[in-house]
């Protein structure tokens, strides 16, 4: 288990991103949370091992309209007991 913090920079907002990453987590077993920053950036701390958290990925940068151009990965300290994923 390993939690990831993850910012997304391009058309990330106003899209369904945060939409299709919290369907995207509860397919693929995650928790955490997205949510839309000021600077037209989602912020995103998904917990789950590496795969799930990929096929997370994945399956919002392949959404209509999203268009991930860059992404600031780093690894943070497991949330334990967390349950859910949720957008703010």
């Amino acid at each position: 288990m390993i939690r990831k913090r993850i910012v997304f920079f391009g058309s990330v907002q106003g899209v369904g991103f945060r939409w299709r990453a919290r369907h995207a987590a509860g397919l693929y077993g995650c928790t955490g949370f997205c949510r839309n920053e000021f600077d037209g950036s989602v912020v995103m701390e998904i917990q789950g091992t590496e795969e799930q958290i990929d096929n997370v990925v994945l399956a919002v940068d392949r959404g209509t309209y999203v268009d991930i151009q860059r992404m600031d990965v780093r690894t943070i300290p497991v949330e334990p007991g967390e349950r859910d994923f949720i957008t703010e």
